[in-house]
Formats: C-alpha cells, sequence, structure tokens
C-alpha cells in the first residue's frame, strides 16, 4: 500500500530541492520504493542564478520549469503551499493556509507527514535592519520578485519617458543596486542594455537610464581574487556603470538612498542585493539548532540536530573543513549537497551508514551579459586559475548545463539547448531586418 511506503519530504524547489526529488524520484519512487513529496510555494521553477536575466526582461520565458510536469515525469508529488511550522514529535510539516487575491481562504492549513524530511527552502535577502529597505526597495531572491522588477522597471521607464516629452526636458531613470556581490554586479551588466530592450515595448523615445552600485566594502566581488574585481570593475566603468564602494547604507526612501557619510542617491529604482539569510520562521524551528542568519546547523553528513531532518543548499550551516568558515553558498554547492543527501537516503533504506559531504570548490565565475565573463577555477592539479573571456562563459555556462542534466536528463538537455540556440538565432536575424 502507498501509505505504508516510508515518505520523503523536500521542502523548496530550488537548484537543491529539485534535484533532489528528481534523482530520488527515478531512483526509489518509480520503483515503489518510498513515497517522494516536493513542497514549494511557487509553481514554477527558474534556476536562481538566472534571476537577475528575469528580473532584466532577458531570458526566455522557456527557462521556466512547471514543478506538476517534473513531478509527474519523474515519479515524485508535489505539493503547492507554503510551510510556516514543524511539528517533529508527530513528524509533520505545517503548511500555511492559501488564499486568493481577495485575501479569501481557499485551502485551509493542511499537514503533512514525513518518514526523512529535507530542509532546501534556499535563502532571502538580509537587510541588517537597515531603515525603509523592506519598504523601498526591490529584492530578486524568487522568481516572483523577479518579474514584479521586471514589471516596475518597465511601467517605470514608460512613465519617465511621457514625463520627459511632456515637459520637454530629460530626465534620466536612475537604478541604485544595493550590494556588488555576484547578483549586484550581474544585474547592473544586464540592466546597461535596459534602453535598446526596452524601446521594443513601442515607445517613440528613449531615454538614459543611470546605474550605480553601492557597496560597504571596498572591493567588488570578494569571491573573486583582487586581479579578477578590479578587472570586473574596469569593465563595468566602461559600460557607464557608477561604482560607489566603500559606502555603507542607513536609509532608504522613496525616492533616495542615503549613505553613512551623508551621500545621498536618486532612485527611481532600489534593488537590495547586499548579504542573504534563511527565511525568518526558520530560527528556533521546533528546536532545531540555527545560527545568527536563521540557517540550520548541520553535521558533515547535512543532519540537523534531528536525525529524520537534513538540510541542504543556502538554508544549511555546514562547516567547510579547512577553510575556517562554513561552505559558502552557490548553485554549484547546492548540487553537491543534493547528490551526498540522495546518496544517504539511499542507504538509509538499506540499513547503511550516512554520506559524508565533502565540498569540492570549483571556482567562482560571473557573467557581465554579452559584454564579458570573469573568474577562478579551481583544481588538485592546477591550483587556481583565473580565466575570462569565452573559456569563463563556456565554464559559467555548463554549471547552468549541470544543473538541467540533474533535473531533465541528457537527452532533453540537449534538445532545450538546441531549441535555444535556434530561437536566439532566429531573434538575432529579426533584430538585423
Amino acid at each position: 500500500m502507498a501509505d505504508a511506503l516510508p515518505k520523503i519530504l523536500i521542502v523548496g524547489g530550488g537548484a537543491a530541492g529539485l534535484e533532489l526529488a528528481t534523482e530520488l524520484g527515478h531512483k526509489l519512487g518509480k520503483a515503489g520504493k518510498v513515497e517522494v513529496t516536493l513542497l514549494d510555494a511557487a509553481s514554477t521553477h527558474i534556476w536562481k542564478p538566472l534571476l537577475h536575466e528575469v528580473a532584466s526582461g532577458t531570458l526566455a520565458e522557456a527557462e521556466e520549469i512547471e514543478y506538476l510536469s517534473q513531478a509527474h515525469r519523474n515519479h515524485f508529488r508535489f505539493l503547492f503551499g507554503r510551510m510556516e511550522g514543524l511539528d517533529r514529535a508527530n513528524k509533520e510539516v505545517v503548511v500555511g493556509a492559501i488564499t486568493n487575491k481577495k485575501g479569501e481562504e481557499i485551502i485551509p492549513q493542511r499537514r503533512f507527514k514525513y518518514d526523512t524530511l529535507v530542509m532546501a527552502v534556499g535563502s532571502v535577502s538580509n537587510t541588517f535592519g537597515i531603515k525603509g529597505v523592506d519598504k523601498y526597495c526591490r529584492f530578486i531572491d524568487t522568481t516572483k520578485e523577479a518579474f514584479r522588477f521586471q514589471k516596475q522597471l518597465v511601467e517605470t521607464y514608460y512613465i519617465q519617458s511621457y514625463a520627459n516629452q511632456s515637459r520637454q526636458r530629460d530626465k534620466p531613470l536612475s537604478i541604485v543596486i544595493i550590494g556588488a556581490g555576484a547578483t549586484g554586479v550581474e544585474l547592473s551588466a544586464e540592466l546597461h542594455e535596459v534602453t535598446k530592450l526596452l524601446a521594443t515595448y513601442g515607445l517613440e523615445g528613449s531615454i538614459d537610464v543611470n546605474i550605480t552600485i553601492i557597496e560597504a566594502a571596498t572591493q567588488l566581488l570578494p569571491a573573486l581574487p583582487p586581479r579578477l574585481s578590479q578587472a570586473t570593475q574596469e569593465q563595468l566603468i566602461k559600460l557607464g556603470i557608477q561604482l560607489k564602494l566603500g559606502r555603507k547604507v542607513t536609509e532608504v526612501t522613496e525616492t533616495e538612498v542615503h549613505t553613512y557619510d551623508g551621500e545621498v542617491f536618486d532612485a527611481d529604482l532600489k534593488v537590495w542585493a547586499a548579504g542573504i539569510k534563511a527565511p525568518d520562521w526558520m530560527k528556533n524551528l521546533d528546536g532545531l539548532e540555527s545560527n545568527h542568519i536563521n540557517q540550520l546547523v548541520v553535521d558533515q553528513t547535512l543532519q540537523t540536530s534531528d536525525s529524520n531532518i537534513f538540510a541542504i543548499g543556502d538554508c544549511a550551516a555546514c562547516e567547510w573543513v579547512g577553510h575556517g568558515g562554513n561552505v559558502p553558498p552557490r548553485a554549484q554547492s547546492a548540487h553537491q549537497m543534493a547528490s551526498t543527501v540522495a546518496k544517504t537516503i539511499v542507504n538509509r533504506l538499506k540499513g547503511k551508514p550516512a554520506v559524508p559531504f565533502v565540498y569540492r570548490d570549483y571556482g567562482s565565475l560571473v557573467s557581465l551579459g554579452k559584454f564579458s565573463t570573469v573568474g577562478s577555477l579551481m583544481g588538485s592539479l592546477m591550483g587556481t586559475v583565473s580565466v575570462g573571456g569565452f573559456i569563463a562563459y563556456a565554464v559559467y555556462l555548463s554549471l547552468y548545463k549541470m544543473h538541467q542534466v540533474a533535473i531533465h536528463g541528457y537527452f532533453r538537455t540537449g534538445m532545450l539547448t538546441l531549441s535555444n540556440l535556434f530561437r536566439r538565432s532566429t531573434h538575432a536575424k529579426m533584430k538585423m531586418h
């Protein structure tokens, strides 16, 4: 009977959660050995490192994956809802009620049983309690937020263009990005093309767009070596992006961003991309140990303080042995963690021990859209190597292809790649004409 099958519940359909659900569905769900369930508050998935492309409007909708379709093809269940509590004593996850746009409850609060629970809820922006950030800044932590930013970007462009024409004066559209990590830097490069992109919406005239990055640290991209950070900085300056480094933001208002030194930046659009944390509701989650940014503390097998609960991806705090800190919150970490926990769950069903997680850092790469890709690659034979240009872009693209292979398999990934190349080629020819 299905009810007697061991229940594996995965909360969060990001890179780690979706890859894990897909792999376990193939290895265990298809054979009827377990019941694999994925819970997420969205109905579709987009690889998080691509969200800056969603926000800028440069990502094709074809990159979205429907959870229900993915579940059907890969022998797991999908549940739509948002986790809001945990009952460890009864091995149940509490899922909040679902309401319509009018605020009317259409599905009541529910509880779902598990034998093994895997938390893979990812991360959200850490605002550090700075005044006005939550109210006036846009975030791109989720697909929904990225699309909201894209919509506001288009609307603001329309409004500013009309105002400039009616008042016979030119006022640029000001976009301020707070945070110079990979997300902020990649978003700024994508938005550099915003005038050309938004002109396709049928506006008669175009307006200037001023993009500014504000960063508390004195260096862009702290994950990269200083030389590559400097190279990225020079590239952004060539694109006309203003960099304000070593400036800590103290307040955000409806139209301005204030820094500690008294400087004030006009901002029609404000994006917060400085720092991450796990969602606030994960702090003290029914007694599970968490750290100061709400991540669940796990051991070297990615197990929490409860032997039946694991945590993977950005919401997990796992010691990076030999490096004096935790495994960094990157897509490659999520991919490796999902693979390790899948092996452990298979082993547990056979009465075998858990598989230790060993993080292999393959380096850091940052894409500046069509302009450049820079980063560092790491390996046991070559040590750390700085890369740029086509090689860096190819490796950056391969990280996404690894994620696609994990959820689609080699054949389907190949077909999707060919489809994307054909669509982009057709789009480029249309632009030429």
